[in-house]
């Protein structure tokens, strides 16, 4: 029991260390508090098994707590596998249009997630003359302009030509980010490409196709391999959410 609650022990530890790493980064999500949360809990468990309270739980009841943490680890796994399938797409050559999804502009330009995103959108729009871009995302209230302005400037500033640009910026949050879009396709046969960050990109991918988009693929962008596992975390909740919503088709 005393090397289970050590186990516990160092997990419950680097847990509340993950959580301050992604807190001090400032990414504008309060997803940090759920490390400290699954901290609380290691560091509990470990309690309850150095003290011997777990072990003193009636057998059925331990039992029963096994069976559905691991119908919940079950789950969280097909999710995960199902988001990291969409790691490394690449939409064909000669889309019609890609939709650059927005994420955190400051002061000094976009995000690190933002910019990874932009910069796979120039590559595929440097490579195809005639897709035209549309840059989706309002502004928040930590934000100095709205973000399809920021990605704007940013692809302007890298040689893409402004005439090619769509500006999307009323969409608050994904679902909105592919309706809004949408609206500013001018045919329902036109073909689209999604740009997002690898772990952001099933979830992106089933929300246009639960709201009517006919021919999207999907442009995979970088993401930093230290804040990989709050991302893909993150993400499975959002997946859930928008099942439940009715605004993703599985």
């Amino acid at each position: 029991m005393h090397l289970i609650s050590g186990i516990l022990l160092i997990c419950g530890i680097l847990s509340f260390l993950y959580g301050i790493m992604i807190w001090m980064i400032q990414s504008g999500s309060m997803f940090f508090a759920a490390w400290f949360l699954l901290g609380g809990i290691f560091l509990l468990s470990a309690a309850g098994f150095y003290t011997g309270i777990i072990t003193a739980v009636p057998g059925w009841a331990r039992a029963l707590v096994l069976i559905v943490l691991a119908a919940a680890i079950a789950v969280f796994a097909l999710f995960e596998i199902r988001i990291a399938s969409c790691f490394g797409m690449q939409a064909e050559p000669g889309m019609d249009y890609i939709i650059v999804l927005g994420a955190q502009v400051k002061e000094n330009g976009p995000s690190v997630v933002l910019k990874y995103r932009l910069d796979a959108a120039y590559d595929y729009l440097t490579a195809n003359p005639e897709t035209k871009c549309i840059v989706t995302g309002s502004q928040g209230s930590n934000e100095p302009v709205t973000e399809a302005a920021g990605m704007q400037a940013y692809l302007v500033s890298r040689g893409i030509d402004a005439s090619r640009i769509i500006l999307e910026e009323q969409a608050d949050n994904t679902v909105q980010n592919l309706v809004y879009s949408r609206e500013l396709i001018d045919s329902e046969d036109a073909s689209a490409a999604i740009v997002t960050n690898n772990f952001h990109l099933f979830r992106a991918l089933h929300i246009a196709a639960a709201h009517g988009y006919r021919d999207v693929q999907g442009i995979s962008a970088y993401s930093t391999a230290l804040y990989l596992p709050n991302n893909m975390v993150r993400e499975f909740f959002g997946v859930c959410k928008d099942l439940v919503r009715g605004d993703l088709e599985w």
